[in-house]
């Protein structure tokens, strides 16, 4: 990264109260680069100030701000600096960092539909506590000019009022009849407009009642209905649209005149393009020169990284680790596995878009039954007493009486309650029907790497060595960014060790690192290079000087509550099998340690998708826990997904819930809280549905005014929603 040469303060204080040519162009100047980085790992205020440190403390980076909900930094930066600069800032900080292209992503940063919502329900409470004011002079005994006066104001506060606040009601019911069906929204409207028609009816008659009180607080308690709805779907953006945004925005191709960088959306097979240390592969290809190692644990959930060298296939996506290659593209665009990824979870998004909620299966059977028995009490009143007025106000009152308020009310309500309690256990809830899908769960498959276990090795014999040998790996490997490295070096400075004076130290790209100590050759690295011999356990070997190599091991760490998560999910009969994209001997050792007893290895994300796909063929509710690009498409296509916070943002959009803590053990918690919210969703139904048989009757047998309706209305939502407070 260049740095960026400022002009020195002047020393005459007129020059220091006027800012110079040089300052003011300097200020003009616009800013040409702007950089979104993905930051996983990161997870309170002090990650927060270590990123934006380590950026702002680098030339040419002029502001860096964090995002921690979204978990992203978006930096403002001169024109040349890359994302290939900053990261390895961020990384050195000691964060995980992936480019974002910003464009990809400006479809899902609003919450339009949120912001429209409340500000309806706001005009919709404003106006029912003035109508309400009214309203109580006119029951104190309001007589004649008086009554009729504070009706028509009435009427000019809720009119308005109504035709803004309950807009997505009216516009919903309408768009149902036009296709010739029926939807919660069509009684809903038909209610509401019934009412003012009504009132308006009778204050132009001078009659004692109106109901524009019943109209304005109908639409008020389903407007609250409907935000709380709204609010359980906090992360409304697609998991392919985050997956789109994982690609390279650019890439560094070769032609005759050099190299230049140029749009991912310009290239073409076969274009030879470098890839530096620390990048992300922007198409699928074939290494022609240069060795490396690749993380490819974001796609295929391997552990450890892979030797790179010429004639291996790279996919887009995968991180090239500490050496530059050339590569020859063989799939680009859409063509890519990282296209391809997306696209399985389009298909699995769309797919999982058709479970109908238990509120909707209620609206299909009660649509239809509210208009057909208000339209018979209608007929019925006007046949019977002649008077158009008495079957109108009737009529009013089956259809607000009937008014699905307590309906719209039961899943909202509960799911609101429910997520609340879920929330102080480290669990965020983001769709609706995720509760209702995560009750009916009796299978829980399970990814490996980053779930069950840290995703990260670490060192299980620290012991066996000198002081001297530690001192000098560790010489080694503080300048090396490949996690077995990495993991070794804060061993050893957890240990108290301090590094060796080695020299003249470089990284062979793909085999370790190498140095000299004392007149001695040192080597940390792979065991062909070391001279040691490659056994089961993943190892790293140091050899000094003549001496024999000896192996550094290490394992992947379990999770915090892995194994209570597994064995509570087990105690209450559920199916558990764990899927990885990992080698068969380290999924074996992973299923034995944890008693699972179903186990895949070695598994591609069409595979996991494909498997969980025949799960559900064969009649399993299955629930996905994962947290990688390989998992993604998986976590879309079960019947219900978690991922942990630290997953990669496309995995964590894809699923229905995160885990905002580090423990999985909440997890059996949550399936029993689903359990019992699905219980109380089904008892505000039945207190919805009993509530219809006493009052319906006493509505079309003339008993009920609409205002009692009203009111009849409004207990009902109030029983349903302390019903549902109850799970907290």
């Amino acid at each position: 990264m260049t740095a960026t040469l400022r002009s020195p303060v002047s020393a005459c204080p007129a020059c220091s109260a006027a800012p110079s040519a040089e300052a003011l162009a300097a200020a003009q100047e616009p800013i040409k680069a702007h950089i979104v980085l993905s930051l996983p790992t990161i997870h309170c205020a002090a990650c927060m100030a270590a990123v934006e440190r380590a950026l702002n403390a680098a030339p040419g980076v002029r502001s860096a701000r964090v995002n921690l909900t979204m978990k992203r930094v978006s930096i403002e930066a001169d024109a040349d600096v890359t994302a290939a600069d900053v990261i390895p800032l961020v990384t050195g900080a000691g964060y995980e960092a992936h480019e974002l292209d910003t464009t990809a992503l400006a479809a899902t940063q609003t919450d339009r539909a949120g912001r429209e919502l409340l500000m309806r329900l706001a005009v919709a409470g404003f106006a029912s506590m003035n109508v309400m004011l009214l309203s109580i002079a006119v029951w104190s005994g309001a007589e004649g000019a008086t009554r009729d006066l504070f009706h028509w104001i009435s009427a000019a506060i809720v009119l308005p009022a109504v035709a803004f606040s309950a807009q997505p009601f009216f516009r919903n019911a309408w768009t149902a009849l036009r296709a010739g069906a029926l939807n919660m929204d069509v009684p809903i409207s038909l209610a509401i407009l019934l009412a003012l028609a009504t009132s308006l009816w009778e204050t132009s008659l001078s009659g004692e009642h109106a109901y524009f009180d019943a109209a304005i607080a109908l639409t008020f308690f389903l407007l609250t209905g409907r935000y709380l709805d709204h609010r359980t779907r906090s992360v409304a953006r697609s998991a392919a649209e985050e997956l789109a945004a994982l690609e390279v925005p650019r890439a560094w191709r070769l032609t005759d005149d050099g190299e230049e960088k140029v749009s991912v959306s310009e290239l073409a097979v076969g274009d030879l393009l470098r890839v530096r240390p620390g990048s992300r592969m922007p198409v699928d290809g074939v290494i022609t020169e240069g060795t490396s190692e690749l993380d490819r644990s974001l796609l295929t959930g391997e552990t450890l990284p892979i030797f790179a060298e010429p004639g291996r296939e790279v996919s887009a996506g995968e991180v090239n680790l500490t050496g530059p290659l050339l590569i020859r593209a063989t799939a680009v665009g859409r063509d890519t596995s990282l296209h391809r990824m997306a696209d399985l979870v389009a298909v699995a998004e769309s797919g999982r878009s058709r479970y109908t909620s238990l509120a909707d299966k209620a609206a299909k059977l009660y649509a239809p039954g509210v208009h057909i028995l208000s339209a018979l009490a209608f007929i019925g009143w006007y046949m019977y007493s002649g008077d158009l007025r008495v079957a109108v106000n009737i009529a009013a009152a089956v259809l607000i009486i009937t008014c699905p308020c307590a309906l719209g009310l039961a899943v909202p309500a509960v799911t609101t309650a429910a997520s609340g309690r879920l929330f102080k256990r480290g669990l965020l809830i983001k769709d609706a029907t995720a509760l209702e899908r995560l009750a009916q769960v009796d299978t829980v498959v399970f990814d490996k790497t980053g779930t069950l276990t840290a995703g990260a090795p670490e060192l299980t014999n620290l012991d066996d060595f000198t002081r001297r040998d530690l001192e000098i790996a560790m010489a080694l490997a503080m300048g090396s960014s490949h996690p077995l490295s990495q993991s070794l070096s804060a061993a050893a400075r957890a240990a108290g060790i301090t590094p060796a004076p080695v020299t003249a130290i470089t990284e062979v790209p793909g085999y370790g690192a190498q140095g000299d100590w004392n007149g001695q050759m040192v080597r940390l690295g792979r065991a062909s290079w070391v001279g040691g011999s490659a056994g089961e356990m993943t190892s790293a070997w140091l050899r000094v000087g003549d001496g024999p190599a000896q192996a550094f091991t290490f394992t992947d760490r379990l999770r915090d509550g892995a194994e209570e998560a597994v064995r509570g999910l087990q105690e209450a009969g559920k199916t558990v099998i764990l899927m990885s994209g990992d080698t068969t001997a380290a999924v074996e050792a992973l299923a034995k340690r944890l008693g699972i007893a179903q186990w895949l290895a070695e598994a591609l994300p069409q595979d996991k998708a494909g498997r969980i796909d025949a799960l559900t063929r064969d009649g399993a509710k299955v629930l996905m826990v994962g947290d990688g690009l390989n998992d993604t498409a998986a976590l879309t296509a079960a019947h219900a997904s978690i991922s942990p916070a630290s997953a990669l943002d496309a995995a964590r959009v894809a699923s229905d819930i995160v885990l905002l803590g580090n423990s999985l053990a909440p997890i059996p918690e949550a399936t029993r809280t689903a359990q019992n919210a699905t219980r109380r969703i089904r008892e505000n139904f039945t207190i919805a549905s009993w509530y219809n048989v006493i009052a319906v009757p006493l509505a079309v047998a003339g008993l009920c005014s609409p205002l009692i309706a009203a009111l009849a209305m409004s207990a009902s939502s109030i029983t349903v929603s302390l019903n549902a407070l109850r799970l907290r």
